[in-house]
């Protein structure tokens, strides 16, 4: 499989499901909730992902897709080539901001992250990567990652974790919150990569993410290196639900080993 060919048909398909986005926010959205009143999914969530899965089946039979709203493939392995995609990821932030969210969609071989790509629809901006030949925004390469310390760093993170919680010790998030520069939430695993990718954030972390919110982002933040991992500092998680941290190499340890500490 060629790469570049694929990126280029890649790039052309993430754009037409970015026009179809755009256009909808003229129409009415049917909205319903997910698993709780707070996890929610659009009829746009579902049209963006049939149209990424149509195309897929139809150019590319054999590969599969793992896919946010489950109208793909039931994935347990990653055997062979494996599109992993969230056709809308921040759906509170579309419905209520119509701003802040992604097209997020990594490409894997046999586990392998080979094409990774954020869409920031609303801002036309298009994050992209090719496994070992760098990380793009609108087609410009990024510059690796510069060395930082925590106390200059800005990290993503939802204030749900610096408050009581059952998954982790929120004293040692809050020691945090206090050693770091500063803090920001954007509510897209998405754009928090790419921002983490262009060095606008230099951490982000969060206690539940899907393979789908991840694994276009790993790809392009790993380009310019940073670290992708679970709390326990192991591989990020592409098949199931996990704990999941994105830093800077030049501090991902240190917050990882002294600021989360699971109960």
């Amino acid at each position: 499989m060629d790469l570049h060919v694929m990126d280029l048909y890649i790039k052309s398909l993430i754009k037409e499901a970015g026009h179809i986005i755009r256009n909808s926010f003229v129409t009415e959205l049917i909205i319903e909730a997910k698993s709780d009143a707070n996890d929610l999914v659009t009829n746009m969530d579902k049209e963006i992902e049939q149209f990424f899965i149509t195309r897929i089946r139809r150019d590319f039979p054999g590969h599969r897709v793992f896919g946010e709203e489950g109208l793909g493939d039931v994935i347990e392995d990653l055997e062979g080539m494996v599109w992993l995609l969230d056709p809308i990821d921040g759906t509170m932030n579309f419905i209520h901001q119509k701003s802040n969210f992604a097209i997020s969609l990594g490409v894997y071989e046999d586990g392998v992250g080979k094409l990774g790509y954020i869409y920031d629809v609303v801002n036309d901006n298009l994050y992209h990567a090719v496994e070992g030949e760098g990380a793009y925004i609108n087609d410009e390469r990024l510059a690796p990652l510069t060395e930082t310390s925590l106390d200059k760093s800005i990290v993503g993170i939802n204030a749900t974790w610096v408050t009581p919680n059952r998954y982790i010790r929120h004293e040692d998030s809050i020691r945090l919150i206090r050693d770091v520069r500063g803090t920001r939430s954007y509510g897209s695993a998405a754009l928090e990569l790419a921002f983490l990718a262009t060095g606008r954030i230099d951490a982000y972390i969060s206690m539940r993410l899907s393979p789908w919110d991840i694994a276009g982002g790993i790809i392009i933040a790993r380009e310019v290196g940073a670290i992708a991992t679970n709390f326990s500092g192991e591989p990020a998680n592409l098949l199931k639900q996990d704990t999941f941290i994105a830093a800077n190499p030049s501090v991902h340890s240190k917050i990882l080993n002294e600021y989360i500490h699971l109960k």
